[in-house]
């Protein structure tokens, strides 16, 4: 008997024990926002969602942060002493110097205000910034920190963003507010993340969804509000084949790395959970995966040859495509910089995957794969960040409420960041995961909402006074902004915080 190898074999991956999920009572129902915009709800609610949240004017990404990572700590009855890792995903940080500390700053008064004992002075506070996907970098580096570091400590993973686009823009009916915090253990207690075959990708995609500082400092810019506005530089089309070609070539690099084709990974694996900027957007990525695996599978797919003919597609040209590598920004400067004429670089299998998208095969890999948490998230809106994760934690609430036994399922979870990034990475539910779904109170974090009549949420959109019924109860808040710069004292800009009971 090896029993070297049997204990390697049993050994767990470390993975999440625990989620918290807090969104801002401001909601904006979508089935409203198309009357007030003379949009179609038919058309909204199937590519969209039906409703989103927006910050009060007394909270921020920090304050949602603090407070999703508080529930954390009292849901689960953590010693705050054994956290030794508090890692911040977000795009939506307001300081170029500090982020994760200004969290653990808040947590740390309103322990001890309650007779707790604070977080781990022997605590690291790293911040991680790549667009949606900063929360999986900052997972990753929470799993490698339980993994080699933690010594029998804990981290927690809080992901938390303000998704905002100006009134009139194709964005303006994805937009959203929230934060999902996530706790971190060599010995999971709700999923394994299996970092040895996750599958990354990158590439430098220029203009693709950035925020540059510069933009409020110009005139026609700051003119749109009285606020700085985060609203981002974007091309929704350049944007979507950048979304496509990333999460297909993270996916083929998991797939790579597992040693499995694709198409057997899609038959085995159990539930499916993807970076969501709005409702569609996952299906078309899944619609594009599933394409290139037909195209590829070992054995000739007479389902393939089927949607290749009744799309118009020839097979041995989707095949090729397969195998692209295309360079969106090199076309972008070939085309003059022009991204509104950028070219799809997988116009075959996009066109496939239109006609895979009605097929009976992939409406029962929806139905089967993609369902779990997939309504429930629908009401978030886009949550940058947090969005993969919230979908997660919905997954797993649902289950639970349906008595779904996920217990060895594997899943995977497939983030995006645009400019632009995607990771791939396989998950595996362990046997006791029922008692840390029971405790993520996903649900409950969405009863508490006021909606917005169409006056308050233009006005607090744009930065201007209006009064809102929905007073902070259980929340950190800004309590105010310093205005201070002095020679000998400056605190100009930063901002104050405290618990609102």
């Amino acid at each position: 008997m090896n029993t070297a190898n049997d204990t390697a074999a049993q050994r767990r991956n470390p993975g999440v024990s625990g989620m918290a999920l807090y969104v801002p009572q401001p909601r904006v129902p979508l089935r409203d926002w198309c009357e007030w915009t003379g949009n179609s709800w038919d058309k909204v609610q199937a590519v969209v969602g039906r409703s989103f949240r927006r910050p009060a004017p007394y909270e921020d990404a920090y304050t949602m942060a603090a407070t999703a990572v508080l529930r954390l700590i009292r849901n689960y009855r953590l010693d705050p002493r054994r956290i030794g890792q508090l890692a911040l995903g977000t795009e939506s940080s307001k300081d170029n110097s500090a982020g994760a500390v200004i969290v653990r700053g808040m947590v740390d008064r309103e322990l001890e205000r309650q007779g707790l004992p604070r977080l781990s002075r022997q605590l690291e506070v790293p911040e991680f910034k790549h667009a949606c996907l900063g929360g999986i970098y900052a997972l990753k580096s929470a799993l490698r920190y339980a993994a080699f570091d933690a010594e029998g400590r804990q981290a927690i993973v809080v992901c938390s963003d303000i998704a905002e686009y100006e009134r009139g823009s194709t964005g303006e009916q994805t937009q959203g507010a929230g934060a999902v915090a996530m706790l971190v253990e060599a010995e999971p207690k709700l999923f394994e993340v299996d970092l040895a075959h996750a599958g990354s990708a990158s590439d430098y995609r220029g203009p693709d969804f950035r925020k540059p500082f510069a933009r409020h400092f110009d005139h026609e810019y700051a003119e749109r509000g009285k606020r700085l506005h985060d609203f981002p530089i974007f091309s929704g089309k350049y944007s979507t084949f950048a979304y496509l070609d990333e999460t297909g070539q993270a996916f083929d690099a998991m797939i790579e790395r597992l040693g499995i084709s694709d198409i057997d990974f899609l038959a085995s694996v159990r539930g499916m959970f993807f970076h969501r900027p709005y409702h569609m957007m996952p299906l078309q990525a899944l619609a594009f995966i599933y394409a290139r695996a037909l195209a590829r599978a070992p054995q000739p797919h007479a389902e393939f040859q089927a949607l290749c003919e009744q799309a118009g597609v020839p097979a041995e040209g989707v095949r090729d495509e397969c195998r692209n590598e295309p360079d969106l920004f090199g076309e972008f400067l070939r085309l003059g910089g022009h991204a509104e004429a950028a070219q799809e670089p997988h116009p075959l299998t996009t066109k496939l995957a239109g006609m895979v998208r009605k097929s009976p095969a992939f409406q029962q890999l929806l139905a089967t794969r993609v369902h779990l948490g997939t309504d429930w998230a629908m009401e978030l809106g886009n949550l940058y960040t947090a969005a993969l994760p919230a979908w997660i934690a919905a997954g797993f609430e649902q289950a639970l409420a349906q008595d779904t036994e996920l217990a060895n399922a594997q899943l995977v979870a497939i983030g995006y960041g645009s400019g632009d990034a995607a990771e791939s990475v396989p998950l595996k539910v362990v046997p006791a995961w029922r008692e840390a779904a029971a405790k993520i109170n996903f649900r409950s974090a969405l009863a508490a909402s006021v909606d917005l009549s169409q006056h308050q949420y233009e006005a607090l959109h744009d930065g201007k006074h209006v009064e809102l019924d929905c007073p902070a109860r259980d929340q950190f808040v800004i309590a105010r902004t310093g205005d201070t710069y002095e020679t000998s004292f400056q605190d100009l800009g930063v901002d104050y915080y405290e618990f609102a009971q």
